[in-house]
């Protein structure tokens, strides 16, 4: 069994989310942050959200206030800002730090299992990973990958037999 699926977060709402329910889906992880020249991604993150959930997709985007100060609100701020500004229904976790030593667990994972080109962190916002059906992460993507980017990697992943 992946590592990956032993992993859980805590929603925006503050319910635990357990990896476990990813079983057979692909998941597509971000850091985010509402005041980030990035932040119009979610607008394409939804997209995909919406084309791809019932083959499977799991959006999961995880703010993050420790690039610039741009996630500088507390849940509610989050809640009400980019999740009614650009419509998002896909999941969103608690707010929570990706680089040192309170870096959450899942981010500490996702580091280790790739590391990014200058070393075992994760340099700005809108980083992203993908997981395939089997809990492996598969793929690590800049800030500057565009949603649009990163459909064929997606579409390969939810194609991909389980084995």
């Amino acid at each position: 069994m992946s590592d990956f699926y032993q992993l859980s977060i805590n929603t925006l709402q503050g319910n635990i989310l357990n990896f476990n329910s990813f079983r057979n889906k692909v998941v597509l992880i971000i850091n985010t942050a509402s005041l980030c020249s990035l932040t119009p991604q979610l607008k394409g993150f939804q997209k995909l959200h919406a084309k791809y959930l019932k083959k499977d997709l799991v959006i999961l985007a995880c703010p993050c206030n420790q690039f610039g100060n741009q996630e500088p609100g507390n849940t509610t701020d989050i809640q009400n800002g980019c999740l009614i500004r650009y419509d998002l229904d896909f999941v969103f976790s608690e707010k929570i730090e990706v680089n040192g030593k309170n870096s959450h667990p899942v981010f500490i994972y996702l580091k280790k299992q790739l590391p990014g080109i200058f070393g075992n962190y994760i340099k700005w916002n809108f980083t992203k990973f993908l997981i395939d059906k089997k809990g492996i992460p598969v793929k690590r993507f800049s800030p500057i990958v565009t949603p649009k980017s990163l459909e064929k990697y997606i579409v390969q992943a939810l194609n991909k037999p389980i084995i």
